[in-house]
């Protein structure tokens, strides 16, 4: 294992981005698998159990924590409009470079992560690129408010009228936020306190909202790709779970639209299926990073 800072330019200033490295990329066969987490606003603390990937299959990991989030450089000062998918998609490309895999790398994005991973092919169609896994993820923001408009519907009122205050009042919709989460975003109890420390960071009222204020409202208010999906070239596996936020309807675009697709519904899992289903889960997403 090794962790450090990534050295980041963008728009003339420099940044730091935090990684964490599973296994040896250099002296191993297998291709570097890149994880990108959720929010945007977590951390890739709760993704941690792709680390099996390395100790059980040989497969390198690279976690990092996006910038503004957790270890990462923080700019609460920046304005909404700086927090763009292209920020992200150049952030992602830097850390590719600095390891030397922009050859050969397989991309792993949960949630968020997924959005990130998809436009990031589509827009730069990236050489090195040889697998893509979307976890929990979605093809249109529509759909995923659809979704958590319909599940939050089974909830107490104080959770559904905390889940609509959102960002406003930050101590109010973390709590309502987690009651959801209890039961579409983990389904173990308690929780991980890997997945503990990743809400935190976009839901306790001391947390930094820059990242998620200025991409919510910005350009995932209304994102959609469905109409991009066939530029997706390479083979993609698209998971989620019986009880996720990600239901069915909201990743079955994804399924249609791709080429090369595998979609899998996990049924003993929610958002979090690599925590609900771990065993499953990694050798799923092994076999098909082996193909």
């Amino acid at each position: 294992m090794a962790e450090g800072f990534i050295t980041f330019n963008y728009q003339g200033e420099e940044y730091q981005t935090w990684y964490k490295v599973m296994g040896n990329f250099d002296s191993c066969t297998r291709t570097p698998l890149v994880v990108a987490h959720g929010g945007p606003g977590l951390s890739h603390d709760y993704l941690l159990p792709l680390s099996d990937l390395a100790t059980k299959f040989s497969v390198p990991v690279i976690f990092y924590d996006q910038i503004g989030n957790s270890r990462s450089t923080h700019l609460q000062s920046k304005l909404p409009s700086f927090w763009t998918i292209d920020l992200f998609i150049n952030e992602l490309i830097n850390l590719l470079e600095h390891f030397h895999i922009q050859d050969r790398f397989d991309l792993l994005g949960h949630s968020w992560g997924g959005i990130l991973g998809l436009e990031f092919e589509v827009r730069k169609q990236p050489e090195g690129l040889r697998h893509l896994v979307l976890t929990s993820s979605s093809a249109d923001m529509g759909m995923w408010n659809a979704s958590t408009g319909e599940l939050s519907k089974a909830f107490p009122d104080d959770v559904q009228n905390g889940l609509a205050v959102g960002v406003a009042d930050m101590e109010v919709y973390g709590q309502a936020l987690k009651a959801f989460h209890k039961k579409h975003g983990c389904l173990m109890d308690p929780w991980p306190e890997e997945l503990v420390y990743s809400m935190d960071q976009s839901t306790s009222p001391s947390a930094d909202i820059s990242a998620a204020v200025g991409m919510f409202t910005g350009e995932l208010r209304t994102w959609s790709i469905v109409d991009r999906l066939d530029r997706v070239r390479v083979p993609t596996f698209v998971i989620n779970g019986r009880a996720d936020i990600a239901q069915d309807f909201v990743v079955e675009p994804l399924f249609r639209g791709i080429r090369q697709v595998k979609w899998v519904t996990m049924e003993k899992s929610s958002h979090t299926p690599m925590w609900e289903e771990r065993e499953r889960y990694m050798d799923l997403v092994n076999g098909f990073l082996s193909t």
